[in-house]
């Protein structure tokens, strides 16, 4: 057995496959670099992440697999747990020791798993395209935190670039300490300073207004409430008490 270790990144994943398949490796188990465990007498392998080698091996996935096919393995990839690292190296190498396309052979363990992971990161990127609550900033800019199970950040600008298009916003992970920034053009991520800092410090940061719009939001969602109605069971299956520190009706 040979460890891999990489960097973490999508483009390491597919460089440990292409030196997977150029150093002729059998069995091999993947690893993030901060995450492995040094054994005795243990085969290691670095991977040092390579575009180019990387660009290859993408190459070949997108003449193996659909379009959709490349894309539901890079969404899998963006859950983002240690666990599935070889899950996905275990379906690259499917893919290009299979003959055939391998997208719906779901008696294969890689492929059913695959298809699991983007069920989980389909519905908690719905979850936070519903639940994600903005605040307005002093510098006009509209600001969001979010804490998700899964990475994904990257599978929401679609989605709010076309909706809040005529606005400046930030939608910021605190988990994974980075965040999306939209500037009216493009959007690109970043890294800030205030995310996490304490509550009492970062409420300087928000408009004068702020503070009335929340009000309003809290009293629409309250007059809106049928308590004869009321479900909590079905209420917390929609929305999980994980997610309520960020909701402004919540709060």
């Amino acid at each position: 057995m040979t460890t891999l270790l990489y960097d973490g990144s999508f483009e390491g994943l597919l460089t440990a496959v292409f030196d997977v398949y150029d150093r002729r490796l059998g069995h091999v188990r993947l690893e993030k670099n901060e995450l492995r465990e040094t054994a005795l007498f243990e085969d290691v392998i670095k991977i040092t992440t390579d575009d180019r080698r990387a660009v290859r091996v993408l190459r070949g996935l997108r003449q193996r697999l659909s379009d959709m096919g490349v894309q539901r393995l890079y969404t899998a990839y963006l859950c983002d747990t240690a666990a599935e690292d070889n899950i996905l190296l275990g379906y690259i190498r499917y893919v290009f020791d299979s003959a055939q396309n391998i997208e719906e052979d779901y008696g294969n363990k890689y492929v059913m798993r695959v298809s699991e992971l983007v069920k989980m990161m389909r519905r908690e990127k719905h979850r936070m395209e519903a639940f994600i609550r903005f605040k307005k900033l002093k510098d006009e800019t509209f600001y969001a935190a979010i804490e998700p199970d899964f990475n994904v950040l990257p599978l929401l600008i679609k989605h709010f670039k076309s909706r809040y298009a005529d606005q400046k916003w930030i939608i910021y992970d605190l988990k994974r300490c980075y965040g999306l920034y939209y500037d009216l053009h493009d959007t690109q991520f970043i890294s800030l300073d205030f995310a996490t800092a304490k509550p009492e410090h970062t409420v300087y940061a928000y408009s004068e207004e702020e503070g009335l719009y929340q009000d309003l939001w809290k009293n629409y969602f309250k007059s809106a409430n049928i308590p004869a109605r009321k479900n909590t069971k079905l209420h917390l299956r929609h929305i999980p008490k994980r997610y309520w520190k960020h909701l402004t009706e919540k709060i």
